[in-house]
């Protein structure tokens, strides 16, 4: 007979795993498409037919003399950057949508927020399900993507990206290839583990 013992404590360990698992990578927008973070942007329009989750990212290109500033609603409203959340001045700002709820992004340069450079997202929670309907509508582009991580601070992080000059763009995985993602490669090798167990 078979000793269960240890099979079901390593068969709970491996289920905790699984759960910690994410299997569909986040989106990365390109903030304006190919026209980048300039003024007169209509980014209210761009963002319009777009569902932010958390976990995606944003990618602002524009061109020196320019700023990108996550802002309160308030600020937002006022075109105030003196109290900015975070700001970036590099040329490809990249911002990481950590949190649920609205975002607000605006041009610190005096008077350009009121000539249209300013942005507002609403970021809703990652759900589990298959999100391959999901997808960027920047141009493809040749250059790689920056690597995605799972693990997300709870604060929105915000660093340079490549400057290769390139819009960046990322479909997520038709369903087919999100048919082999790590949880069901997890869940897959607890199957295998099991069956052995009983043979």
């Amino acid at each position: 007979m078979a000793n269960f013992g240890g099979g079901i404590s390593n068969l709970i360990v491996l289920i905790m795993i699984c759960s910690s698992i994410h299997g569909v990578p986040a989106a990365i927008y390109t903030v304006g498409d190919s026209s980048g973070w300039s003024m007169g942007g209509g980014y209210g329009s761009w963002a319009n037919d777009k569902t932010f989750t958390v976990g995606d990212t944003l990618v602002f290109n524009y061109a020196s003399g320019h700023t990108v500033d996550e802002v309160s609603s308030n600020d937002y409203k006022t075109c105030t950057a003196g109290n900015a959340i975070t700001t970036d001045s590099s040329g490809a700002t990249t911002i990481t949508l950590n949190t649920a709820g609205p975002h607000y992004f605006i041009c610190g340069i005096p008077s350009h927020c009121g000539s249209g450079m300013k942005l507002t997202v609403n970021v809703v929670a990652a759900s589990g399900g298959d999100s391959s309907s999901r997808t960027t509508t920047s141009p493809p582009s040749t250059t790689a993507a920056p690597p995605l991580t799972t693990d997300f601070p709870p604060s929105t992080s915000i660093s340079p990206a490549p400057t290769t000059g390139g819009s960046q763009h990322l479909t997520r995985p038709s369903s087919s290839a999100v048919l082999f993602t790590p949880k069901v490669a997890v869940l897959f090798t607890i199957s295998i583990v099991v069956l052995k167990s009983f043979l």
